[in-house]
């Protein structure tokens, strides 16, 4: 009898283990489902902690040279600011001639606030695999582009996404509370109303747009 008692107090405490150690992963799993799909107002950069910049291979740019971003509903036109952000502008013109920009989404767009793309991951998680240096001097302006980035906490320098950028939508208080803490590297010359309707698609949770809008291709004009 003894024996018995002994083996059933032994099985329930194992059963006990195990459900606690299933219910601890549960719990993880949920918290970090909840975390994704938090929406910050901030055009930051997902990724945990960035990466510093390689050494880039040497790229000719003019002072002001154009990028035309044609997109799945039209065409925006962006003049680009060689002279304020030198290395964010070469970055993104090479990215850009290099064709890694083909086919990715805008996977965050807010009304009145910012479209966000440039992510290979789609998510908002990924990049090229550097940071760019920070490069803030210019302001956001309507038609603003900018590059996203990683939070203060793991990035005190304010490095830049080494691919990710948004343009925004509207000049307002919420807009410009973004000036000194980002690289804004150009302004929309053409297709602000493009820029607009992007903001205004249907979205889901984390301001994902529930049916993708694409990036076809970036052409740099000198």
């Amino acid at each position: 009898m003894k024996t018995f008692l002994g083996v059933l107090v032994l099985a329930l405490i194992v059963g006990g283990v195990f459900f606690l150690v299933k219910q601890g992963k549960d719990n993880n799993n949920q918290t970090a489902s909840t975390a994704g799909s938090t929406t910050e107002q901030q055009p930051e950069q997902q990724a945990q902690t960035p990466v510093p910049t390689p050494t880039p291979e040497p790229v000719v740019v003019s002072d002001h040279p154009t990028a035309t971003i044609e997109t799945t509903l039209g065409t925006v036109v962006v003049t680009l600011d060689h002279t304020a952000a030198p290395k964010t502008v070469e970055n993104f013109v090479k990215l850009s001639n290099d064709g890694f920009y083909n086919g990715l989404k805008f996977h965050r767009v807010i009304p009145n606030f910012v479209i966000q793309g440039g992510d290979p991951s789609g998510d908002g998680t990924g990049g090229p695999g550097y940071t760019v240096p920070a490069e803030i001097k210019l302001t956001h302006k309507k038609g603003a582009i900018a590059m996203a980035r990683t939070g203060d906490q793991v990035n005190p320098t304010r490095a830049s996404s080494g691919s990710q950028f948004y343009i925004v939508v509207d000049e307002n208080a919420q807009t410009k509370s973004l000036d000194g803490q980002y690289t804004v590297f150009g302004y929309v010359t053409s297709g602000m109303d493009i820029v607009t309707k992007i903001s205004n698609v249907p979205t889901q949770a984390g301001d994902f747009p529930v049916t993708d809008v694409l990036i076809k291709k970036i052409t740099i004009k000198e």
